[in-house]
């Protein structure tokens, strides 16, 4: 591992991503968005992604030039074209709108279709958060998940964000609906370690914590087995219906993954008249979840999001450990 500063990420990203072709504004939004996921320790949909992103923008599949437009209003519910414009552009753009849409309503929602890989979800709930919107935001992708007593993957790990603000420190939920998102899988392969839980299947059908096994198919292990399998299928309903956009079913037919489905759903708490109630509730909520004896001594219970926050500030500190190889990768894709 190499330990490298948040800045120098984000000036070798920026440098990266001008080089092939984005506007000095878009290149700066990339540049920050996989830069802040790495500071909040979440390589897997950071600084791990870069490569494989930049292969999808010189396959076509990322269209540089594109990014998410209006296409219809219902009230203070929109519909939003992605144009298979960068997944990050499009998803700060939407959840954007979204919170425009909660100040001026209450309450806003802006369904998006045609858009790609939105890197880490987490991203777009601090969004939220940081412009005091409580929000819930979901996306599907291609089949990486058989549906629960089935062989074959049929269901996405549609990765699932509740976000809560917070003045102490916001609540932010992010998960994908696989055991272990498939980022985070190839993050084991990368250290050459197991999975500490079974991941998915292999190639015999039995569960694995072996995580080159796991890729080989994209298998994965639904959270709460069928309760997962369950709430994958209804997220990728909603995400369909409310965006007319692509379900996991017509994106499994693409080579790659594109043109998926997502959902920014963005409530404004400041309308409701009592104010102070709010971070008190929460508060005594954290409390009492953290005033626990813990089953392991020197451990503790944390809320969502209170892990990731510490991650960020020890990396600010301390500097970003990185994997050797994937930085080599990223120095030669911006020297060709």
């Amino acid at each position: 591992m190499l330990t490298i500063t948040s800045k120098e990420m984000k000036d070798v990203l920026f440098t990266l991503f001008r080089k092939y072709q984005f506007s000095e504004s878009k290149a700066l939004l990339l540049a920050e968005v996989h830069t802040d996921n790495t500071l909040y320790g979440i390589n897997s949909h950071g600084i791990n992604r870069v490569p494989q992103f930049i292969d999808r923008v010189k396959k076509g599949i990322i269209n540089i030039q594109a990014e998410a437009v209006k296409v219809e209003t219902f009230g203070s519910i929109e519909r939003w074209d992605g144009q298979l414009g960068s997944g990050v552009i499009n998803a700060v753009k939407c959840m954007n709108r979204a919170i425009e849409l909660a100040k001026e309503n209450g309450m806003g929602l802006v369904a998006l279709r045609n858009t790609n890989h939105w890197m880490r979800g987490g991203y777009y709930g601090w969004q939220a958060a940081e412009e005091n919107c409580i929000a819930i935001s979901f996306t599907n992708t291609q089949p990486n998940m058989p549906a629960w007593g089935g062989v074959e993957a049929r269901i996405g790990n549609n990765p699932f964000v509740v976000a809560i603000p917070r003045k102490e420190g916001h609540i932010v939920l992010d998960m994908a609906l696989s055991q272990f998102s498939f980022g985070k899988i190839n993050e084991y392969k990368l250290k050459g370690e197991k999975l500490p839980y079974h991941g998915g299947w292999d190639e015999n059908n039995n569960l694995s914590l072996n995580p080159e096994k796991i890729l080989k198919k994209e298998r994965g292990l639904p959270i709460g087995y069928w309760k997962g399998s369950a709430l994958s299928i209804v997220l990728d309903m909603l995400a369909t219906l409310l965006s007319a956009g692509n379900s996991t079913y017509k994106i499994g037919f693409k080579e790659y993954e594109t043109a998926i489905s997502q959902v920014f759903l963005c409530i404004y708490p400041e309308v409701f008249p009592d104010k102070q109630l709010h971070e008190r509730l929460i508060n005594e909520i954290i409390k009492y979840t953290h005033d626990v004896t813990p089953m392991q001594a020197g451990t503790q219970t944390y809320y969502p999001g209170e892990r990731s926050a510490a991650a960020k500030k020890r990396n600010i500190e301390n500097g970003i450990k990185v994997d050797k190889s994937v930085w080599q990768q990223i120095l030669e894709l911006g020297s060709l």
